[in-house]
C-alpha cells in the first residue's frame, strides 16, 4: 500500500502531500495460460487461489485501518483548533478587561473625564481631509479653550494631550494665542526639555506674536547654555535663534553663552561685540573663552554640531582665541569640519581655522572636507571655505588630489552654477569684483593676512600653481560639453574668461595648447548656420558678448573704464577674426549678420579689428560690394554704428 503523509489545512481538513497514491493497490493480474496447460494448472497446489484471496483482504482491512486512523487524528486536530478558539476567545476577554481598566485609570486621574472629552472634540477640529466651515472650527476651538483653559497644564507634557493644545494653538486667534502662553508661563524651561512638550513650544514661537515670542526668551534666559546640552532642549534653542528670535534677540542668546555674568545682567553689554568687551581687561577674556570652549565642547559630543546657533557660539570663541584654543578646536571639530559649512557663522568659524591653521592641520581639515565636494562648492557659503582654502594652503598638490577627481566629475554643473563656478572663476581671474563683492573680497583679504602666519608662498603664486593644475581640466570638459554650457549665460561668461586669458595660456602645455586651439574652434562653428533661425546662438546676448571678446582678442575692464588686449593668445584678436569669417561668414550672407540687431555688432568687431590688415582684403571687398545695400535703420545700432565706422575710415 502507498504511504500516505498526512497535514491539515487552516480549518482543520486533512490534505495529503503531493505525488503520494490515494488509490487502492490493484489487485495480482490473473494468470493467461494456453488450453495445453490447463491440466497442469488444475493439478496446482490447493492452497494457490485461496493465498491470493487472503493477501487481498489484509490488504483492504490494512487500509480501513489506516483510514480509521486518520479519521481519529483528524478528530484529535479538531478538537486541539477547538481548544485554541476557546484560549483565543478568553485572551480576548482578558484584554479588553484590560482596556476597560486602563481607561478607568485615565478617568480617574486629575482632569480625566475634561481630557477625555477635550480629545474627543479635538478629532473633529483635526480633520483635514474636507475643508471646514471657519466658524465651524472656530466653535469646535472655543468648546476645547473653555475644558482646556483650567487643566492646560496638565495636558500639555502628555502625548495625545499636548497634541490637542497645538490643534488649538494653530486655529485659535490671536487673543486666545496669548491666553495660552500666559497660562504656560513658568513652564516653558520644562516644555522645552520635554519629549512631547517642545513641540508645543515650537508651535507658541511659530504662531505666536513678537510679545509672546519675548516673553518665551526671557523665560529661557540664563538656561541656554543648559538647554544646548539636553537633547531635546537643544532644537527648541535652535528653532528659537534660527526661524524666531530678531537680531537684537539673536544677540541677547549668544551673550548668555559668555558666562553666568552676562546671563544675570543681559542689559550691561547691550550692543557691545565680544573683542570690546574682551579689550578691557584679560581675565574678562579668559572667563569667557572658557565658558564658550565648555558650551561649544559639551555641545559638539552631544551631536549638536550642525547647529546655528552653535555656530554661532563657536564664531564669538574664534573672534578671541589665542592660537592654543584654535588647535583645541580644530581637533574637536576635524571629524564633523563638513557640518559647519553651510551657515554664513560656521562658515565664517572654518575659514578662521582655515587661515591659522598650521600645515598640519590644514591636511586634516582637506581629508575631512574632501569627501563632501560637490556639496561644499554649490553651497552659497561653503564655496567661501573651499575658496578660502584655495587662498592660504600652501600645498596645492594636496588640495588638487584632493578635490580634482569630484571637480573633474562635476565641473560641467560647477562652471553653470551660480555659487558653484565662484572657485574656478578666482582661479581664472582672481577676486575679481566682477564675481565677488567687495565684502566677500574684504574677508577673504582678511583671511589671507591672518594666514601669512603659518603660509610661506605668495597668494598669487598658489593661484598660478592650481591654475597649472585645473586649466586641463577646464579645457577638456569645454571641449566636449561647449554646446550645453554656451546655452548658459554663466557658462558662457565662464568660457570668456577662460579663453581671454594671458595668464592661463601661459601656464598651459604643449598639448593643453593644441586642446586649447581645438576649443577656439569649436566655439567658433557653434556659430555657423543661418542666423535668422530663432534657436542661433547669436540671439543670445551673452553669446555674441563672447564673440566680440574672440574677435578683439581682449576685454574691457570696467574698473579702470578701457580696454585690454592680451598679449600671449596667439590664436584669437585678428587671428581668430579672419578665420571666423572665412569659415563662418561669406559674401552670401554678410548683409544678413549687418541687418540683424542681434548681429551687426559682430560685424563691427569685425572692421575694427581687420581694419589695415593686408590679410584682410576678402572680407573689405566683400563689405564694399554690399554696403549701398545696407538699410540704416534707427533700432539697428549696430548697422548704424558700422555705416558711421565707414565713413569716418572712408572705407
Amino acid at each position: 500500500m502507498a504511504s500516505m503523509v498526512k497535514r491539515h489545512n487552516k480549518n482543520g481538513k486533512r490534505i495529503l502531500d503531493a505525488g503520494k497514491s490515494t488509490t487502492k493497490p490493484a489487485k495480482k493480474p490473473r494468470i493467461s495460460v494456453d488450453s495445453s496447460e490447463e491440466d497442469e494448472l488444475i493439478e496446482a497446489p490447493s492452497n494457490f487461489a485461496p493465498k491470493f484471496e487472503d493477501e487481498v483482504e489484509e490488504d483492504e482491512l490494512d487500509q480501513l485501518d489506516e483510514e480509521e486512523s486518520d479519521q481519529l487524528d483528524d478528530n484529535d486536530e479538531n478538537e486541539k483548533i477547538e481548544q485554541e478558539n476557546d484560549d483565543d476567545m478568553e485572551r480576548d476577554g482578558k484584554h479588553k478587561e484590560q482596556r476597560k481598566l486602563l481607561r478607568d485609570r485615565k478617568q480617574s486621574r486629575k482632569s480625566g473625564t475634561q481630557v477625555q472629552q477635550i480629545k474627543n472634540l479635538w478629532e473633529k477640529l483635526r480633520i483635514k481631509s474636507a475643508p471646514m466651515p471657519k466658524a465651524e472650527r472656530q466653535k469646535l476651538a472655543d468648546q476645547v479653550w473653555e475644558l482646556a483653559k483650567d487643566c492646560i497644564s496638565d495636558l500639555v507634557l502628555k502625548h495625545d494631550a499636548s497634541r490637542v493644545v497645538q490643534t488649538l494653538v494653530k486655529y485659535s486667534a490671536k487673543d486666545r494665542r496669548e491666553q495660552i502662553v500666559n497660562a504656560l508661563k513658568g513652564k516653558f524651561y520644562l516644555l522645552a526639555t520635554s519629549a512631547y512638550g517642545k513641540y508645543l513650544l515650537v508651535k507658541l514661537l511659530h504662531y505666536g506674536t513678537k510679545n509672546s515670542r519675548q516673553a518665551i526668551i526671557d523665560e529661557l534666559h540664563g538656561n541656554l547654555r543648559k538647554l544646548m546640552r539636553h537633547r531635546e532642549g537643544a532644537y527648541v534653542v535652535e528653532d528659537l535663534y534660527v526661524l524666531y528670535a530678531t537680531n537684537e534677540q539673536k544677540q541677547q542668546m549668544i551673550r548668555e553663552f559668555w558666562g553666568a555674568e552676562y546671563a544675570a545682567f543681559k542689559n550691561s553689554h547691550k550692543g557691545l561685540t565680544i573683542e570690546e568687551v574682551c579689550e578691557s581687561s584679560v581675565e574678562k577674556r579668559t572667563i569667557i573663552a572658557r565658558n564658550l570652549v565648555g558650551t561649544i565642547t559639551a555641545s559638539v559630543e552631544k551631536g549638536s554640531t550642525g547647529f546655528q546657533i552653535l555656530h554661532a557660539a563657536m564664531r564669538e570663541l574664534v573672534h578671541i582665541a589665542n592660537e592654543k584654543e584654535i588647535s583645541e578646536m580644530i581637533e574637536l571639530l576635524h571629524e564633523q569640519f563638513a557640518e559647519l559649512v553651510h551657515t554664513p557663522e560656521g562658515s565664517e568659524v572654518a575659514c578662521n581655522l582655515i587661515s591659522r591653521a598650521n600645515a598640519k592641520e590644514r591636511k586634516i581639515i582637506i581629508r575631512a572636507l574632501r569627501d563632501h565636494a560637490e556639496a561644499l562648492i554649490k553651497n552659497e557659503h561653503g564655496n567661501e571655505v573651499f575658496i578660502t582654502l584655495l587662498l592660504c594652503v600652501d600645498d596645492t598638490v594636496l588640495v588638487y588630489k584632493s578635490f580634482g577627481p569630484s571637480v573633474k566629475e562635476h565641473l560641467k554643473e560647477f562652471i553653470v552654477h551660480k555659487y558653484g563656478r565662484r572657485p574656478f572663476l578666482y582661479i581664472l581671474v582672481g577676486l575679481d569684483g566682477k564675481y565677488f563683492n567687495p565684502h566677500v573680497i574684504k574677508n577673504f583679504d582678511r583671511y589671507v593676512e591672518m594666514s601669512k602666519a603659518t603660509s610661506k608662498k605668495d597668494s598669487l603664486q598658489r593661484r598660478l600653481e592650481l591654475l597649472e593644475k585645473f586649466a586641463p581640466l577646464f579645457l577638456q570638459t569645454v571641449l566636449h560639453h561647449h554646446s550645453e554650457i554656451l546655452s548658459e549665460n554663466l557658462g558662457s561668461q565662464f568660457i570668456a574668461e577662460l579663453l581671454v586669458n594671458d595668464e592661463l595660456y601661459d601656464q598651459l602645455k604643449e598639448k593643453d595648447r593644441t586642446v586649447f586651439e581645438e576649443v577656439v574652434d569649436r566655439i567658433a562653428v557653434t556659430f555657423k548656420g543661418d542666423i535668422t533661425e530663432a534657436d542661433h546662438p547669436i540671439h543670445k546676448s551673452f553669446s555674441t558678448r563672447l564673440l566680440k571678446s574672440l574677435i578683439q582678442g581682449g576685454k574691457w575692464n570696467n574698473k579702470e573704464k578701457k580696454f585690454e588686449a592680451l598679449h600671449k593668445v596667439p590664436i584669437l584678436g585678428v587671428s581668430f577674426a579672419e578665420k571666423f569669417y572665412e569659415n563662418i561668414i561669406d559674401s552670401s550672407n554678410l548683409l544678413d549678420w549687418i541687418e540683424n540687431p542681434d548681429s551687426s555688432f559682430t560685424i563691427v568687431a569685425l572692421f575694427e579689428s581687420l581694419q589695415g590688415r593686408k590679410e584682410s582684403k576678402q572680407f573689405f571687398n566683400d563689405f564694399k560690394s554690399i554696403k549701398n545695400k545696407i538699410d540704416s535703420d534707427e533700432s539697428n545700432k549696430g548697422a548704424n554704428l558700422l555705416l558711421r565706422l565707414v565713413k569716418e575710415n572712408k572705407v
